[in-house]
């Protein structure tokens, strides 16, 4: 049976390349490996960035031309928005890979 199926909700700049905004640094071939598994696994990717119009295209082609195909751009998956009922702006994912990531966890009880 395997292991449960996530969504991942993954950055461009800073981490699928090196951040050179506007243009396109050069690629992080070990995120890239480890998403192309994920995805090939099962798990569901999302192209989660700031990137708009043209700057946004050029990242989808790039991405394509590295091996990765996203299930959504800038979107939630369709059975989210099912789910939901609705497309809240919050893209939902079980991982979320940033550059400028914080890890925030809950302060333990206190017993």
């Amino acid at each position: 049976m395997g292991r449960p199926r996530r969504i991942i909700a993954v950055d461009f700049d800073g981490c699928l390349c090196q951040n050179r905004w506007p243009e396109i640094g050069e690629p992080n071939d070990r995120a890239i490996e480890k998403l192309i598994r994920r995805k090939h696994e099962g798990d569901k990717i999302i192209l989660w960035t700031c990137r708009i119009g043209e700057r946004l295209e050029e990242a989808v082609r790039w991405c394509e031309q590295h091996g990765i195909i996203f299930d959504a751009v800038n979107d939630n998956l369709q059975s989210e928005k099912d789910s939901f009922g609705n497309n809240p702006r919050k893209i939902y994912a079980h991982e979320y890979w940033d550059d400028r990531a914080v890890k925030v966890e809950a302060e333990p009880k206190q017993i």
